[in-house]
C-alpha cells in the first residue's frame, strides 16, 4: 500500500527537453504558415505598385495610403461595400428567424416527415455550387429577379438555413425539455416558450449561426457572378475582380480592398465570439 500512495505522489513525468523544443517549433512554424499571407497583404497594401510587381522582395518600402484613398474615393468600392451591407444583414437576419424556428420544432415536434426533412436538409449539403448554380439561376429568371440583391439573399439562404437548422436543432437537443414543461404550466404556448425561455439559452448557437450565415453572404463570388450584371450592384466579392484584368492587375488595390473587406468580418466575428464565450453555460439547468 505504502508503494501505491508514494506512486500516487510523484509528479507526472514532464517531457523532455528535446520534445519540448520540437513541440514549440511546430507551433511556431504552423503560426508562421498561417499569419505570413494575412501579413503579406496587409503590408502590399501600402505598397506602391511599382514595389508590389517588383522583382525583388521587400515587406515594406516607401508606405504609402494612396491605394485606399483611391479605393474609396475612386472606384465604387463604397458602393459595392453597401450592396455586400444589405445582402449580408438581410440574410443574417432572415437565415438566423429561420434556422432556429426549424431547429427548434425538429427538436421539440414530432410531426409527419420530420426526418425526410432532416435528410433534406443533410443532402443539400452535398452539392457542390457549381451544380446548384444553374436551377438556381432558371429559378431567379422566371421570378424576375436576375440583376437584384434579393436574389443573391435568398441563393445565400439556400446554403446558410440548411446547415444552421442542423447545428440549432443540436444545440436545442441539449435544453432540458423540462424548460418547456414549467414555461407550459405557466401558461406559456409553444413560440412564447421558444422565444422567452428557449432563445436567450440558445444565444451560443444563435451567435454561430449568424457568423456563419454574413460569412456565407459576405465573402461569396460564384453567385454574385452568376446573377448580378451591373456594376452598380455588385457586391465586395464581385468587385475585386475589376482589380485584376487579364493583362494590367492592379495588385496595390487589390490588396487595399482585401483589407477594407476583412475589417468588418472581424468585427462581426469579434461580437460574436464575445457572445459565444459569455453564454457557455447558457444552456445549464439546475439540478
Amino acid at each position: 500500500m505504502s508503494a501505491q500512495v508514494e506512486a500516487r505522489r510523484r509528479p507526472r513525468s514532464r517531457r523532455s527537453p528535446l520534445a519540448s523544443i520540437a513541440m514549440h517549433a511546430t507551433l511556431i512554424i504552423a503560426t508562421l504558415i498561417a499569419v505570413f499571407p494575412i501579413v503579406w497583404v496587409v503590408l502590399s497594401s501600402f505598397k506602391p505598385g511599382v514595389y508590389i510587381q517588383a522583382t525583388e522582395i521587400s515587406l515594406i518600402k516607401e508606405p504609402t495610403l494612396d491605394n485606399y484613398r483611391y479605393v474609396l474615393t475612386e472606384t465604387m468600392f463604397p458602393r459595392w461595400a453597401l450592396n455586400s451591407v444589405i445582402v449580408a444583414i438581410a440574410t443574417t437576419a432572415i437565415g438566423v428567424l429561420m434556422s432556429a424556428t426549424t431547429g427548434y420544432a425538429l427538436s421539440r415536434f414530432n410531426f409527419p416527415g420530420r426526418r425526410k426533412l432532416l435528410l433534406v436538409f443533410l443532402v443539400t449539403q452535398m452539392f457542390p455550387v457549381s451544380i446548384l448554380i444553374v436551377p438556381i439561376y432558371v429559378i431567379m429568371a422566371n421570378l424576375g429577379l436576375i440583376n437584384t440583391l434579393g436574389s443573391l439573399v435568398i441563393a445565400y439562404l439556400t446554403i446558410a438555413v440548411p446547415f444552421c437548422s442542423w447545428m440549432l436543432k443540436g444545440y436545442f437537443d441539449s435544453i432540458s425539455t423540462e424548460l418547456d414543461e414549467a414555461a407550459h404550466l405557466d401558461g406559456c404556448g409553444p413560440f412564447a416558450t421558444f422565444w422567452r425561455v428557449i432563445l436567450p439559452l440558445a444565444r451560443p448557437g444563435i451567435a454561430v449561426t449568424a457568423f456563419f450565415s454574413f460569412l456565407t453572404a459576405w465573402g461569396e463570388v460564384a453567385y454574385a457572378t452568376a446573377f448580378i450584371q451591373e456594376k452598380s450592384k455588385f457586391t465586395l466579392g464581385y468587385g475585386l475582380q475589376q482589380f485584376v484584368p487579364a493583362f494590367n492587375p492592379q495588385w496595390e488595390y487589390l490588396t487595399a480592398s482585401a483589407v477594407l473587406i476583412t475589417v468588418p468580418a472581424g468585427v462581426v466575428f469579434f461580437f460574436a465570439q464575445r457572445h459565444l464565450v459569455s453564454g457557455l453555460t447558457a444552456g445549464a439547468v439546475k439540478g
